[in-house]
């Protein structure tokens, strides 16, 4: 089909002056609107303003503007159809034959900070898709371009063959219908952030879900598996969608699995921290005046499983952390920033070290997010667990109630065993982990576990405290911490034998709060 008449309303003007400027070299008359219009007759190209084909001003701001008979008409009327063409003729409709839209920038409007729901509403495009649809179902004889990224391989058939052939245009109504649905799961996504939170299992509720490839994986959990990381379209850029790497090379399955469960962990603190994950397991985690000395406390924890770990910190990583690391492969470094010294040095020293540069602020997380796994034959999804302790939730059932240092550690413990794998046991001081049993299949092997590791790296387990994802089925796994020296317990409750388990802690002189929440993590 020639192209004789192109109609061009885009938002981003990146490239569309040369584009619009080429077409008219090819004897296509440009007809646009408001900005475009204006963009163009300030560089020289002759511009068809929309209002003088339909004979209406464009109003309400500029929400009307191609919303009319003489556009839409000249869009969807089919040339095969003599019907159609004779009703072009007697209402003066001036068929297109190019449709170039650009959206306005809805997507990069809620990426701010910020933005308000009037602000976003705003940006919400509507003669735009309307186009794009109309000229997507007739691309038998109109073509339709939706990214300035598609304005050379269109002129250059223009100029080889003096059309666009059916299999081009068929390929643009493709994309174009590709981004008029990814637009609209943007606005969709945005408006359930900012609606009162429904359940995830609503029933009458389709998930419709748009990723975006952001990164192609070196391979997936082993080398004969292909992976890559996608990105939900209009979801918010936080978490691995916001990450910027700095160093190293490519990532893995594996890595992202362990980045994510890493980053996860250290969105729990505001004082300066340090994490260490190996195997989506905390296997250190610590306070610290800084995060350098944070650093040093968080390697002690384990310092074997450190090698080959993820480690980040949530303050500027500074040379006070690459010291603590000097000798130590670690896959993934991450931080909020990096100290100039300190990249240069990680650069030298640590060449398959990947260093990533992330948000690490538990306030820009929204209220709720929705986390999904897939499973054989579907997907499950679930709100993802971002409940905070609250201490006046909190009940004493023990006969001695903690001290103030003994809560402190309890509080750590806790937001540290929400992000081990059940069944879950943390030991801990006020700001360090001392040992954690993570993954096994009963609670008295967790305990044991996080007693062994304790003692293999040399810490304290007299005077730590003890934190449970899950409420203790049977008095063993408290007594086998109470006899390594424990002094208090944060746990659940709910368990048919509680009165057991706090009976154990009375008989050994231990502190036990309940929270009534739990926190398994499979």
């Amino acid at each position: 089909m020639k192209v004789r008449r192109a109609l061009l309303s885009v938002h981003d003007k990146t490239g569309v002056v040369d584009f619009a400027r080429a077409l008219a070299g090819l004897g296509v008359e440009i007809l646009s609107t408001g900005g475009t219009a204006r963009t163009l007759r300030d560089a020289g190209v002759a511009v068809r303003d929309v209002s003088e084909v339909t004979g209406f001003p464009e109003m309400l701001d500029g929400r009307v503007k191609t919303l009319h008979p003489k556009i839409h008409g000249g869009i969807l009327a089919r040339r095969d159809v003599p019907a159609h063409l004779e009703a072009l003729a007697r209402h003066e409709i001036p068929p297109i034959d190019l449709v170039v839209v650009a959206l306005y920038p809805f997507e990069a409007t809620v990426a701010r900070p910020g933005v308000s729901l009037a602000e976003a509403i705003e940006q919400i495009d509507v003669g735009g898709p309307t186009m794009i649809r109309a000229a997507a179902k007739n691309h038998a004889a109109v073509a339709v371009v939706t990214d300035s990224g598609q304005y050379d391989g269109v002129l250059d058939e223009l100029r080889g063959k003096g059309e666009l052939s059916d299999a081009t245009r068929f390929r643009l109504a493709q994309e174009a219908f590709r981004r008029t649905a990814q637009y609209d799961a943007a606005i969709t996504a945005y408006l359930a952030t900012v609606a009162a939170p429904a359940a995830a299992t609503d029933a009458a509720a389709p998930l419709r879900l748009e990723g975006e490839r952001a990164m192609t994986l070196r391979y997936g959990e082993n080398p004969h598996q292909t992976a890559a990381f996608y990105r939900l379209v209009g979801a918010p850029a936080i978490g691995l969608a916001g990450i910027k790497q700095l160093h190293g090379p490519e990532l893995g399955y594996n890595n992202v699995l362990d980045f994510s469960a890493a980053l996860g962990l250290l969105l729990e603190f505001d004082e300066p921290t340090a994490v260490v994950i190996k195997h989506t397991n905390p296997c250190g985690t610590a306070l610290g005046r800084t995060v350098g000395e944070a650093m040093g406390r968080a390697k002690a924890c384990d310092p074997v499983s450190i090698y080959g770990g993820i480690v980040g910190v949530n303050r500027t990583l500074d040379m006070t952390v690459v010291q603590e690391l000097a000798g130590i492969f670690v896959e993934i470094l991450f931080a909020p920033a990096f100290a100039p010294d300190a990249l240069e040095e990680l650069r030298r020293t640590k060449k398959k070290c990947r260093v990533f540069e992330v948000p690490t602020d538990r306030a820009t997380l929204p209220a709720r997010l929705d986390e999904y796994r897939s499973v054989l034959g579907g997907l499950l999804v679930q709100s993802t667990d971002l409940a905070d302790l609250d201490p006046g939730a909190l009940t004493t059932v023990t006969r001695r109630a903690p001290t103030d240092a003994e809560m402190a550690a309890l509080r750590f413990g806790w937001r540290v065993a929400k992000h081990a794998k059940s069944n879950a046991i943390v030991l801990a001081t006020a700001g360090q982990v001392v040992g954690v049993g993570a993954g096994q299949m009963n609670r008295l092997d967790s305990a044991r576990l996080a007693v062994m590791r304790a003692r293999e790296v040399g810490l304290p387990t007299e005077g730590s405290v003890c934190a449970s994802d899950a409420f203790f089925p049977f008095r063993d796994g408290l007594d086998v911490v109470a006899a390594a020296g424990a002094t208090a317990v944060i746990q659940p409750g709910g368990s048919l034998r509680d009165a057991e388990v706090i009976a154990a802690a009375d008989e050994r002189g231990m502190a036990m709060v309940f929270t009534g929440i739990r926190h398994f993590r499979h």
